[in-house]
């Protein structure tokens, strides 16, 4: 079985190189999965919906002869605009200041944080949709945003898009705090901002795996197959994806009236979560059909063991799952966290168990791996990603005896 996974890995982390909703890589790891896991008896249905893939190759930004080192916004139209530059660091000056078809730099209190897309359901604080609002009211000709790290909110990469959001209509780049620092300085100067980013409105889809015949009491096992742009997105989040595969070879002979269902998210990186979206209005009113969700996102990072984070397990539940773990090698039981789609079955009210690394777990505030190039195969290790996989199947044999 590790050998098949590091084929699996090879696959979606090489061959494809990127898996961006709406991208031809996102298709292709979505045929990939459909491929193997039809293969084991599974029935797969595809819901295909509107998705928006991106692509810039050149954004500059200049005052005169001197350039700045900016990048542009992903999912941000294009522009090229010669304007005045005019700066907020916070919400009172972003209030006060005329910033109608100028270049506005934000800095300071207004670039802690990525701001929520505008659309995005599932955690939006109202800070975050209060300053879209402004922004969008006051018009500015293009935002340029200077930023630190947030790993919990943004990933490993620095400086991280303020904005990342194709419902969002102002072009807009980002750039580090430091040339954040340098261009203050040119604060009522006129510079000039080109980019040639680009929208391609594409298709995705959105594909649920199932097996077993009653409806009405259901286990479901996620992680999300879309990555974000630039990075091959090893254990966020090619893991689980395999992790999914690999049950469905373990589950081939399953034939248990419990339905299982094997859910290849497509839209935990995305500003639209399109596939999230789809699957919640699909089982819209019967989330009480659920017995438990377990959901893969981190897992298999090569250093430490692995970790099940329970959430409201009812009390057999957990005997039956601390049982199975402590009879596994290298797993222990994790701490709460919320930062994946475990977190939208818990919403509606689901038992949960997420499934992650340790190190990633430990680092989630800090780690600079995640949504950057250096999430790629080489720090995978498949051993870890076989005996999660077992794990599993032990744990819903033993639990709900299938």
């Amino acid at each position: 079985m590790k050998m098949i996974c590091e084929e699996y890995l090879d696959k979606l982390c090489q061959e494809i190189p990127q898996r961006p909703v709406g991208s031809k890589g996102n298709q292709e790891a979505n045929d990939f999965f459909n491929e193997i896991v039809s293969t084991y008896g599974w029935n797969i249905e595809s819901t295909l919906f509107e998705a928006m893939d991106w692509t810039a190759e050149k954004t500059n930004l200049r005052f005169g002869s001197e350039e700045f080192k900016i990048y542009p916004s992903p999912y941000s139209i294009g522009c090229s605009i010669e304007a005045e530059i005019v700066s907020a660091g916070n919400r009172n000056e972003l209030e006060m200041i005329n910033t109608a078809g100028k270049l506005l730099l934000l800095h300071g209190e207004l670039t802690r944080e990525q701001l929520m897309p505008k659309n995005f359901v599932f955690y939006n604080p109202d800070e975050h949709q209060q300053i879209i609002a402004l922004l969008e009211e006051k018009k500015p000709g293009a935002i340029l945003a200077a930023t630190s790290r947030n790993a919990a909110l943004a990933g490993g990469v620095y400086p991280f898009p303020l904005i990342e959001d194709g419902d969002f209509n102002i072009p807009s780049v980002y750039l580090t705090e430091e040339e954040g620092r340098k261009l203050l300085q040119k604060s009522g100067q006129i510079g000039k901002l080109e980019s040639d980013a680009r929208r391609i409105m594409n298709e995705g889809s959105n594909l649920v795996a199932r097996k077993g015949e009653d409806r009405t009491r259901r286990i479901a096992i996620s992680a999300h197959i879309d990555a974000k742009i630039d990075t091959p997105g090893a254990i966020d989040n090619a893991t689980g994806v395999i992790v999914l595969m690999l049950l469905a070879e373990k589950l081939q002979a399953y034939q248990s009236d419990v339905m299982i269902e094997l859910l290849p998210f497509n839209g935990e990186d995305y500003y639209a979560a399109s596939g999230q979206m789809i699957y919640l209005e699909e089982n819209r009113d019967r989330f009480d059909e659920f017995l438990i969700n377990i959901n893969i996102d981190g897992a298999g990072y090569h250093q430490g063991p692995s970790v099940f984070s329970p959430f409201n397990l009812p009390n057999e539940i957990y005997l039956g799952l601390t049982k199975v773990l402590n009879s596994a090698e290298d797993i222990l039981e994790g701490d709460p966290w919320y930062q994946g789609d475990h977190s939208i079955f818990l919403q509606q009210g689901v038992p949960a168990i997420a499934v992650t690394s340790k190190w990633f777990l430990d680092n989630i505030d800090t780690q600079e791996i995640t949504h950057t190039p250096r999430d790629h195969a080489g720090i995978v290790n498949c051993d870890k990603l076989v005996d999660i996989t077992q794990c599993i199947f032990d744990f819903i044999q033993d639990v709900y005896q299938i």
